[in-house]
């Protein structure tokens, strides 16, 4: 028995359309797997490394991003900025972000110095907290942003007590006329915040890798690139056994 192939031009130009989307969007999904998992040994080569002193000279974000590090100065208590919807544990509240001025230098570097429960009762009304005076040595983890949320619209201009969604500290820089490093210093000591900071939580959230979906992703548009190849042979042979 010959086995007959019967060729119509749109089915055929629209097999090759979904199979041509379902390799690029496949591709892209593993590209991004890819980033995740080079991330991924990023942050376990930072973790290992020994710690990065900031001492005043300007570094590139990439170069201190995901390492831990350690910084001597004092706090410039008069900007504070809170970052808004940061819940935890199931409480709405912010992170506290604080310029820190690097000890024997005009360089100042963000701290996110943790999180704070908003009042459930007064949206905008800022929560208690204390700031250490003097000199301190601080250590954490240099992230290149504290994290974005969605937002409409273009971000206000940042001022001291603002309450934002999103800040970053080339725009703290711009907005307060301080030098600023290009990264956020997430602070992790003290593991528990004790004395002047002990209504601080820094209990801080793991990034999220999810290199997992990605690949799965890229495996479900891979199999409709395939399907959608197996279903256009398929009823060709149909369509030929049936002329």
């Amino acid at each position: 028995m010959v086995m007959a192939f019967r060729l119509k031009l749109i089915p055929f130009v629209a097999t090759v359309l979904v199979a041509t989307v379902g390799i690029l969007l496949g591709n892209w999904q593993e590209r991004r797997a890819d980033q995740k998992i080079a991330l991924q040994q990023k942050l376990a080569q930072g973790a290992e490394a020994m710690p990065l002193v900031l001492d005043g000279a300007p570094l590139a974000a990439e170069a201190a991003a995901w390492r831990r590090v350690t910084v001597s100065g004092e706090f410039v208590k008069n900007w504070p900025v809170y970052l808004d919807n940061r819940p935890y544990q199931g409480r709405a509240g912010f992170y506290l972000l604080m310029p820190f001025k690097i000890a024997g230098s005009h360089m100042h570097v963000l701290v996110a110095r943790g999180w704070l429960p908003r009042d459930p009762q007064v949206r905008d009304k800022l929560p208690a907290y204390a700031t250490p005076d003097g000199t301190v040595t601080l250590q954490g983890i240099a992230r290149l942003n504290a994290g974005h949320v969605m937002e409409l619209g273009s971000t206000p201009p940042l001022t001291p007590n603002a309450i934002v969604q999103n800040a970053d500290p080339l725009q703290l820089a711009k907005d307060s006329g301080l030098t600023m490093q290009p990264f956020v210093v997430e602070q992790s000591l003290p593991a528990q915040p004790s004395g002047d900071d002990a209504q601080l939580v820094r209990d801080w959230p793991a990034p999220s890798l999810g290199v997992e979906k990605h690949q799965g992703y890229a495996f479900q548009w891979y199999a409709l690139s395939a399907m959608a190849v197996i279903f256009f042979v398929a009823n060709g042979f149909r369509r030929g056994k049936s002329k």
